[in-house]
């Protein structure tokens, strides 16, 4: 395995870490890493570590008393078709922010984790 310095790290706020785990390894392909939860865990899906960050761990006690939501940011993966993807992520009862939107650079759907952070999903325009 990569060693987390080799790694681009994102982390993300979450209430619970151990449905955080559940959802990013059983719906979107990551990798337990390590996990000393209920403060915190990783998980690693290709070059990108999600550092899952609980109530009790430092990186959330860092964070601003006024920023208890959500950003708008999000972590982005690109979809072979974006319509299967919808179909099983909401067969399997997940949550999403958005319709499917298209553009002029193909189409997209926002999927959120059970914190409510945001994850973009996808489908680059035919070329």
């Amino acid at each position: 395995m990569t060693t987390p310095d080799e790694l681009a790290s994102v982390r993300y706020i979450v209430d619970d870490v151990a449905a955080a785990v559940h959802f990013y390894t059983t719906h979107l392909g990551f990798t337990l890493h390590t996990n000393p939860a209920p403060a915190f865990a990783d998980v690693v899906r290709g070059p990108l570590r999600l550092l899952l960050s609980g109530p009790g761990s430092s990186g959330a006690r860092a964070t601003p008393d006024d920023a208890s939501a959500p950003g708008r940011n999000r972590i982005h993966f690109i979809v072979d078709d974006l319509d299967t993807e919808f179909d099983q992520l909401g067969a399997a009862g997940l949550s999403f922010r958005s319709d499917v939107i298209a553009g002029p650079g193909g189409r997209q759907i926002l999927l959120t984790d059970p914190a409510g952070n945001l994850i973009e999903l996808f489908e680059p325009a035919p070329r």
